[in-house]
């Protein structure tokens, strides 16, 4: 039986258009790019061949256009893994619920979504400058554990290693590992990526082990991360947003990963804000790729 989705659940606006990014079915593209920064999408879409909407509710900015023949949806979906629960769910809905129905529709509608961002990179071989594309993810956030079959897409023995090394207070959100879409990963990384284990935390301050006035909680925090190893991996950014991606994205059906430009090496304590160049070609080489 075809499910139904009250007006509670699933937020439409008068104009056909769903709730928080204010787009509507027809203006979402298959393929998708996903920037945490609204000011990133027109830098995007600048490469677009032509644009055909430009919707912009609260932080989140959607362009649709064409790219080299190929039509893309790029979305700025602000700061942490929950702007993420609300961009997903919506995608998902916008691409495989009947807007005019509310019933589910019969075929999957499959979506690619690449987030491209920024990091904090963790191992002598992720310096400032390099791109990282995130094989597997670990969701600091606890944003997973919210979703039935959880347990089904998650890395449970990476994940129980993981707790082990860094002695995982229970004061903590229960952290979760998942792996990115492997057909995305070879076609986004191909040889000029580092594969990365990425740590989505809830913060960039405590959250990823940076002290200012506050104290934390676990100090030791970033050292054991530095020095976590399983079946070959090692954890090798910190980010925000690509343990929820991913999880959601495999949840419901479809493919997704993320590759960031590395801005600050967190052990050598070193950091670059005027990386303009470098972004343009991480966002050309995405859309060459996606």
């Amino acid at each position: 039986m075809k499910r139904y989705f009250p007006p509670s659940e699933l937020l439409i606006e008068s104009n056909g258009a769903v709730y928080h990014l204010g787009v509507k079915p027809e203006q979402l593209a298959d393929k998708v790019i996903l920037v945490g920064d609204p000011n990133r999408v027109p830098k995007v879409a600048a490469f677009f061949d032509e644009q055909e909407c430009d919707i912009m509710v609260r932080e989140f900015r959607t362009i649709t256009g064409t790219y080299k023949g190929k039509r893309i949806t790029v979305v700025g979906t602000g700061i942490g893994c929950d702007n993420i629960d609300i961009v997903l769910n919506e995608l998902d809905a916008l691409a495989n619920i009947d807007f005019d129905t509310r019933y589910e529709k019969d075929t999957l509608r499959q979506l690619q979504i690449v987030r491209i961002g920024t990091c904090g990179g963790l191992q002598e071989y992720t310096p400032t400058g390099s791109f990282i594309c995130s094989e597997k993810s670990i969701g600091f956030d606890g944003l997973l554990n919210f979703y039935e079959g959880r347990n089904d897409v998650c890395d449970l023995a990476f994940e129980e290693a993981f707790k082990k090394h860094l002695d995982w207070s229970p004061l903590l959100c229960a952290p979760y590992t998942i792996d990115c879409d492997s057909e995305l990963l070879e076609r986004i990384a191909q040889n000029d990526m580092v594969r990365g284990v990425t740590i989505s935390c809830g913060g960039f301050f405590g959250p990823q082990g940076r002290r200012l006035r506050v104290p934390l909680a676990f100090p030791q925090q970033n050292e054991l991360v530095v020095s976590f190893e399983y079946n070959g991996y090692k954890v090798t950014n910190f980010e925000m947003e690509s343990s929820a991606l991913a999880g959601l994205a495999r949840l419901m059906g479809h493919k997704a990963t993320t590759v960031c430009l590395v801005i600050a090496h967190r052990v050598a304590k070193q950091a670059t804000v005027d990386y303009d160049a470098k972004m343009k070609e991480l966002i050309l080489t995405v859309l060459d790729r996606i």
